[in-house]
């Protein structure tokens, strides 16, 4: 029996990414402009930020236009390079 596969994305479409780090007073910005450089656009309407209970985490939730997959993938690589982002979702 061969596993499911999962749903096929049809581009273009809105695409909620969720991006956790250290807390720190930019981390916000940081992230936003790795998003603009591959998804311009982002309306702040579309941002929100949690901190951890405890301060020591940041996450940043987002929307932006999804383009495609390559998109997709080359934003997590530049978020996940960067060294302050811990996960990508």
């Amino acid at each position: 029996m061969s596993e499911p596969k999962p749903p096929k994305i049809e581009f273009p479409c809105d695409y909620v990414i969720k991006v956790i780090g250290n807390a720190a007073p930019d981390f916000t910005e940081f992230v936003l402009g790795v998003v603009e450089q591959h998804a311009p656009g982002v309306c702040e309407a579309d941002v929100s930020v949690t901190g951890s209970s405890k301060g020591r985490f940041s996450s940043v939730h987002l929307k932006i236009v999804a383009t495609g997959e390559q998109q997709l993938q080359a934003l997590f690589e530049d978020l996940k390079a960067s060294g302050r982002v811990h996960m990508v979702l």
